[in-house]
């Protein structure tokens, strides 16, 4: 098993790696002066089971781009299986057409990766569970339930919980950490009138006096979390914290979430975090490379990924 990094999130790569007890392979993943990508691999993986680590975050299109050359630099050195590990799927919103004329950029991306040369595609909490049948190869969809689980034992250990749905989109996931523990759910219902902008209509859901929970897998700009959070407190709750997969966090979201009503936001780290939130005490990352290094080491021995969330 050989793992590889590109620039996106070279932390987890080494988290992952160190977790398997392997070195990451050498290799250089550059700029040419006018901004072109180069990659060389500096080791031999001829025949070897390839796993390449890359988040497709800020900036999106570049790391989308070194994934992709990548690939094909595997590809070429005769890697016998390329499998693209990508913690924080970017254009995953772009799932389907909101409109008239639009494009469904998720299907473009995974048609990219696929005819690049990838052979199977290991992501974490997926916006779209479909978008795995945008792929023409395997896809392993990860869930970060079993981290938050376990974090949330040890952060409210005999708190009168109740877990809270941003969105009606978003109650399949948020009822799926409810029942871990036994806990009732209720449901933010709000209207968005245009992208990036959403306002609180009403609480689903009995609050009074109960520590609540928001369940997202992405926060952008924070703004559904934190009006959110102001009106499930408005609504008598005692504490509101979140637990979100992946901290996109653009503009003023991390300032935002400093100023709101939020306890704590606990983000994982498939998207690297350590230089934006320094200093903001109410913002928390929760390690994913163990379930992302224990799935890469089940994909290479070729046993069950899927009882990892038994």
């Amino acid at each position: 098993m050989k793992i590889l990094t590109c620039n996106s999130n070279i932390p987890l790569s080494e988290a992952i790696s160190s977790y398997l007890g392997l070195k990451l392979t050498k290799a250089n993943v550059k700029r040419f002066a006018d901004n072109e990508i180069f990659v060389e691999v500096l080791e031999n993986v001829r025949g070897e089971d390839t796993f390449i680590v890359q988040s497709t975050c800020y900036p999106a299109n570049d790391h989308l781009m070194e994934l992709l050359v990548m690939v094909d630099a595997l590809r070429r050195a005769s890697a016998r299986r390329i499998t693209a590990v990508i913690p924080y799927f970017g254009y995953a919103r772009q799932d389907r057409k909101p409109g008239p004329r639009t494009p469904i950029s998720a299907k473009l991306v995974a048609n990219l990766i696929t005819e690049a040369g990838a052979n199977r595609v290991l992501t974490l909490d997926l916006h779209a569970g479909q978008i795995q049948g945008f792929f023409d190869i395997p896809v392993d969809n990860l869930y970060a339930e079993p981290v938050f689980v376990t974090d949330i034992k040890q952060q409210f250990d005999g708190a009168d919980l109740m877990f809270v749905s941003p969105d009606v989109g978003g109650v399949v996931r948020t009822r799926a950490l409810a029942k871990r523990f036994n806990a009732d759910l209720a449901i933010v219902d709000k209207r968005r009138e245009k992208a990036g902008v959403s306002e609180v209509m009403n609480i689903i859901g009995d609050v009074e006096g109960r520590d609540c929970i928001l369940v997202d897998d992405i926060v952008d700009s924070a703004g559904t979390l934190c009006n959110a959070a102001a009106a499930i407190l408005d609504k008598g709750a005692k504490s509101v914290s979140a637990y979100v997969t992946h901290g996109v966090l653009s503009g003023q979201a991390i300032e935002r979430v400093k100023k709101s009503a939020l306890k704590s936001l606990a983000v994982t780290d498939s998207i690297p975090q350590a230089e934006k939130i320094k200093g903001v005490s109410n913002i928390r990352v929760v390690p994913i490379a163990p379930l992302m290094a224990e799935a890469v080491k089940r994909i290479s021995d070729e046993t069950s990924v899927s009882s990892l969330f038994a």
